[in-house]
């Protein structure tokens, strides 16, 4: 159910702290982590400690929380240093965008040239 911890759930139980992650910022509804495969010299996830399968359905269900997601994406660019060279913020959704954990997540990407359209 939307919201709630799921047991198989890969993201909800680094939320949990039962996975290891590389914690870089973590809020009462967020938690900021490295993503293990970067695709940019800074490549950190933020993800809603509540779970959401998508972007979109956090947004509906929760939609501060859609907001904190965000605005912690801009802190991570701030304390990663990558403000001012720019960033992207993305949120894959659905299989063929590439979404491979589903459970609401931004990427933070930033550090190199950032060409679009990407893809």
């Amino acid at each position: 159910m939307a919201g709630e911890p799921q047991s198989d759930c890969l993201f909800c139980k680094i939320a949990q702290g039962e996975v290891p992650a590389t914690i870089v910022r973590e809020t009462e509804t967020t938690v900021a982590f490295r993503d293990i495969n970067p695709q940019a010299p800074t490549h950190v996830l933020v993800i809603p400690r509540l779970h959401h399968p998508d972007a979109a359905s956090l947004a509906a269900a929760a939609p501060g929380v859609a907001a904190d997601v965000l605005r912690e994406a801009g802190e991570v660019a701030a304390q990663e240093k990558i403000q001012d060279g720019g960033y992207r913020i993305v949120f894959n959704t659905g299989t063929g965008a590439g979404q491979t954990v589903f459970h609401a997540h931004a990427h933070v990407l930033g550090g190199r040239g950032l060409n679009w359209p990407p893809g």
